[in-house]
């Protein structure tokens, strides 16, 4: 996830997504990135489980999955506890 989130393309879409499901041509618009760059920042994000894709009329939108971004996001504060708690200690060789 966070190799995943790490690209600026990417981090930028879910940005954009955080605001409220969007389609292609909107994400197009707001980041000024060319549609196959987002359609392929986006095959990533749904193979991933962070966006999913409601098809309506012609066009698809896209939602960000909070779910998906929570879990991430607490298991870093699980590694970051177990970090402080253990910062102290050294193995020995």
């Amino acid at each position: 996830m966070i190799r995943l989130l790490a690209d600026p393309a990417r981090a930028a879409i879910v940005e954009v997504l955080a605001a409220g499901p969007a389609c292609t041509c909107h994400l197009v618009e707001d980041l000024r990135m060319t549609q196959p760059n987002i359609s392929n920042h986006l095959r990533a994000l749904r193979h991933a489980g962070v966006v999913t894709a409601e098809p309506h009329g012609r066009y698809t939108y896209y939602h960000l999955s909070a779910d998906v971004l929570e879990a991430a996001a607490a298991h870093l504060a699980e590694l970051a506890a177990r970090a402080r708690a253990s910062a102290g200690e050294r193995r020995e060789c």
